[in-house]
């Protein structure tokens, strides 16, 4: 075997372990870059009807949960704040949700399935902050005397009654999301799945 043939014999070996480490350094590295192309676990589970037990709440209290990375409030209305809803609907911008896609079961004065539970997305639809509560009436509240409840957009002003309607002349153009929910039991729900897809 001459020089040459041996010099072209370790070149092709060397080629060879070459080319074969390559292609497992490129397996290597592209299994966790198309495994991160997936969604986690924890993604998936962000994305997933969430079940909440509302027989917890005492009435006139409301609970957060977590769905899809937005914050859902459940308020367990009293008596008096369903009064509130009638008195407040002359100053609502659009008090039967006429205006936006909602689900049907929120298109009525309570926009909710049964009048005393509130199920709504808490996240302004404005520019997207977070109202806070002021189920206080009255100037108890800070909202003045002829506040009947609801809440307050810290940000630019928008006030929501106890049903999530946006009062007229707000910056935020529309009522608070209702999303999807269904009961599954007489004191627990599901959001995020209302059984219509």
């Amino acid at each position: 075997m001459s020089v040459e043939q041996k010099m072209d014999s370790g070149r092709r070996t060397l080629l060879l372990a070459t080319s074969a480490a390559g292609g497992v350094a490129a397996v290597a590295t592209a299994v966790p870059f198309v495994a991160s192309l997936t969604p986690s676990e924890r993604a998936k589970a962000a994305g997933a009807p969430v079940e909440v037990d509302v027989g917890k709440l005492a009435p006139g209290e409301m609970m957060t949960v977590e769905w899809r990375g937005k914050p859902v409030w459940v308020l367990r209305r009293t008596p008096e704040m369903l009064a509130s809803l009638e008195k407040a609907a002359p100053n609502l911008s659009d008090p039967q949700s006429e205006k936006e896609q909602q689900p049907e079961y929120a298109k009525n004065e309570y926009r909710s399935i049964k009048p005393e539970y509130l199920v709504a997305v808490g996240i302004c639809t404005h520019l997207g902050c977070s109202p806070s509560e002021k189920f206080k009436p009255g100037a108890e509240s800070g909202m003045g005397e002829d506040w009947p409840g609801g809440f307050l957009c810290p940000c630019h002003g928008s006030r929501f009654d106890l049903a999530g309607r946006v009062f007229k002349s707000m910056p935020a153009p529309t009522n608070l999301e209702i999303p999807p929910y269904k009961y599954i039991a007489d004191t627990t729900i599901i959001v995020g799945d209302d059984g219509k897809a």
